[in-house]
């Protein structure tokens, strides 16, 4: 008998909800991917690469073309110049990313602060690299980080502090004066951290990220993660990078190679083609999924959920509270898409010791129109 090494691991909830919407033909608002396309432009340079015999191994870092993108990008963004050569690593997926981050600094016996509640490749990914994650609760209205707790969080084993902002599942953001804070509170500390960024582009309501890339003094000791797929509505593709300093993306590139080696050549080819070609469509995506968040929402507001904008990414909650306060939320999500067609999220699988009063769940509203109409329709029939 194999002893696992990750016995608190199973099929995840993703994985459960979206299987359980294509069984009973709900609308899969669970799992975080758009039902329309990446732009014509793009997948029309994937065909074109392809067809040019872009198909064998790219290198281990990633193409100089799209690596040099990205860097442009950034500083476009952000107004932080990186080095495309040194800091800029494409990888098969952000998760990829997170996961070979980790591996590059974790050793047995560290300690990883993740804020609850967090993405479920975390804890995972410490737990293989023999360390183990502390969890340190955001505040359970506005999502936002407790200073005081973390700092009662720190001790000398703290060796890396997880950050996602846009923030999955919540939506809530990291303002620059929080980054000031952490920055302020580890300083002098031998303590690494990891932006998880992917949502960077998905901030509403005129607000600008606040990317760690543009804190020099966090920066310093910092992957910073990113993706493709959100970024251009191809989630399939698995395609992401990371930043960090040189010194930590050769440490980060020991583990990649040995992970994946490389992402795949013809998308690396046709996303360096298409950002070259189109570097405004980063510029247009707040708009363009607000107006989704702003529909969705307002087709929401006869029902009787209970919701606060989100701030960013393309996931909204909702509070059934009013509706079904009997079950908790994993109850509430499979009796939603068994009975009302509509699958979704619970938010306790987010954390480590959920809150029993919570009533939360998870609605993707990455999607076309009709989808978002229909599914308001069968919300609001709740």
């Amino acid at each position: 008998m194999i002893t696992s090494k990750l016995p608190n691991v199973g099929t995840t909830i993703f994985t459960t909800m979206s299987q359980l919407a294509t069984q009973t033909g709900a609308l899969n608002l669970s799992q975080g991917f758009p039902d329309y396309d990446g732009p014509q432009g793009l997948r029309d340079a994937v065909v074109r690469h392809i067809q040019a015999g872009h198909n064998q191994y790219a290198p281990m870092a990633g193409l100089p073309a799209l690596r040099e993108q990205v860097a442009a990008k950034v500083a476009r963004q952000y107004g932080a110049i990186v080095d495309a050569d040194a800091e800029v690593t494409i990888t098969p997926g952000a998760t990829e990313a997170i996961f070979c981050a980790v591996q590059a600094v974790i050793r047995a016996g560290d300690e990883v602060i993740v804020f609850d509640p967090c993405y479920d490749s975390y804890e995972p990914s410490v737990e293989l690299a023999g360390g183990r994650c502390v969890h340190v609760q955001l505040d359970a209205r506005t999502f936002t980080i407790d200073w005081q707790k973390l700092a009662d969080a720190l001790s000398p084993r703290t060796r890396m502090i997880i950050l996602n902002s846009p923030h999955n599942p919540s939506g809530a953001l990291i303002s620059r004066a929080d980054l000031d804070q952490l920055a302020q509170l580890i300083e002098g500390r031998d303590i690494y951290l990891i932006s998880d960024e992917v949502y960077e582009h998905l901030v509403y309501d005129g607000v600008i990220h606040a990317s760690v890339l543009a804190h020099e003094a966090l920066y310093s000791k910092a992957f910073v993660v990113s993706s493709f797929g959100k970024t251009y509505h191809v989630t399939g593709w698995k395609t992401g990078y990371v930043i960090a300093p040189p010194a930590l993306t050769v440490e980060l590139r020991k583990v990649h190679q040995y992970v994946n080696f490389c992402g795949v050549t013809p998308l690396q080819w046709a996303l360096a083609d298409f950002m070259a070609a189109c570097p405004e469509h980063v510029e247009q995506l707040p708009a363009f999924y607000q107006a989704k968040r702003d529909l969705f929402c307002d087709l929401l507001a006869p029902s009787r959920f209970s919701f606060s904008r989100a701030a960013g990414t393309y996931f909204q909650l909702v509070d059934y509270s009013q509706i079904r306060p009997d079950l908790n939320d994993v109850d509430m999500a499979l009796w939603m898409t068994r009975e009302h067609g509509v699958a979704t999220i619970p938010v306790s699988v987010f954390y480590q010791t959920p809150n029993p009063e919570q009533r939360l769940v998870r609605l993707c509203f990455a999607k076309r129109e009709e989808t978002l109409r229909e599914a308001a329709i069968k919300l609001c029939a709740i």
